[in-house]
């Protein structure tokens, strides 16, 4: 298993931006595929974006398509997300997540952040 903390969170207007940062711990980092995952109130967690051990390729929600960004960099065990274009529908706690192959079920990453709040104020 590896340790993951999220960092970056905060409050920001609509139409602003935000990077969030996920730090692990350990040396296997670069062995495990990547995800974001948010909760907003009142919902289930849903998938956000994805990124393979290699960094070459990367999967987005439809609704987060070209305003965020997922990045790895393996050598500070570290993965971000860029997020601009914020809108309140983004509001929700972010959570870094670390797993073995493409999926968009929470079910299927074994390793989890504690989560980082992101308030986008309309």
């Amino acid at each position: 298993q590896v340790q993951l903390v999220e960092s970056g969170g905060g409050l920001v207007q609509a139409g602003g931006s935000l990077r969030l940062s996920c730090a692990a711990s350990g040396r296997s980092f670069s062995s495990y595929l990547m995800g974001w995952f948010r909760q907003a109130p009142g919902k289930e967690r849903e998938f956000v974006a994805s990124i393979h051990r290699s960094g070459d390729f990367t999967y987005y929600a439809d609704s987060v398509k070209g305003r965020l960004t997922i990045s790895r960099d393996n050598a500070k065990n570290t993965v971000y997300l860029q997020m601009n274009s914020l809108k309140p529908e983004d509001t929700a706690v972010y959570y870094c997540a670390a797993g073995y192959f493409y999926s968009r079920n929470t079910r299927d990453y074994d390793s989890w952040g504690q989560g980082t709040q992101v308030t986008v104020a309309s």
